[in-house]
């Protein structure tokens, strides 16, 4: 196994992996990404995400964590907010999933972050098992709110 940072050439992978993580969560028409967008923002000259792949012995890519740094104020400090954390079916069960969060924790401890954040979709209790298992907690005090679309156009709009 093998993990590395993502390089340019993995964006049709890439690309793919968030497709397939659409289909996992039951929302297989709701990626509306555009490649050159996505290119820009992960490789462009002010990167805005980061891309750690997963390979499998023979140099199959396996699966993907995408992350970003946040900040948390009252820490005064950076945390890591990861964004999608997918392994392709046919390859669950190997230990990816797990190593992938093992190099996140690690480069949260290395850039000095006080937390590793995530959601996880309620019914997936697969996932909410493994986190679980891996010492995470759920933070069922806090709601997410989301503004998008006309909402987000409006009120940036508003004075």
């Amino acid at each position: 196994m093998t993990l590395r940072f993502a390089r340019e050439a993995d964006l049709d992978t890439i690309i793919a992996l968030i497709h397939g993580l659409a289909e996992y969560e039951r929302e297989p028409d709701a990626v509306r990404l555009d490649r050159e967008e996505l290119r820009r923002h992960l490789f462009g000259p002010r990167p805005y995400a980061e891309v750690i792949m997963a390979e499998t012995g023979s140099g199959e890519v396996a699966g993907f964590a995408l992350f970003f740094h946040s900040f948390s104020t009252w820490e005064g400090r950076p945390g890591i907010w990861l964004e999608d954390l997918f392994v392709w079916p046919e390859l669950r069960g190997q230990g990816f999933g797990r190593a992938l969060l093992v190099r996140l924790a690690q480069i949260a401890v290395e850039r000095g972050c006080a937390r590793l954040e995530w959601s996880v979709l309620d019914w997936n209790e697969p996932a909410i098992g493994f986190y679980r298992a891996l010492g995470a907690i759920a933070m069922d005090e806090w709601t997410t709110y989301r503004l998008t679309g006309e909402a987000l156009e409006s009120l940036g709009r508003s004075a």
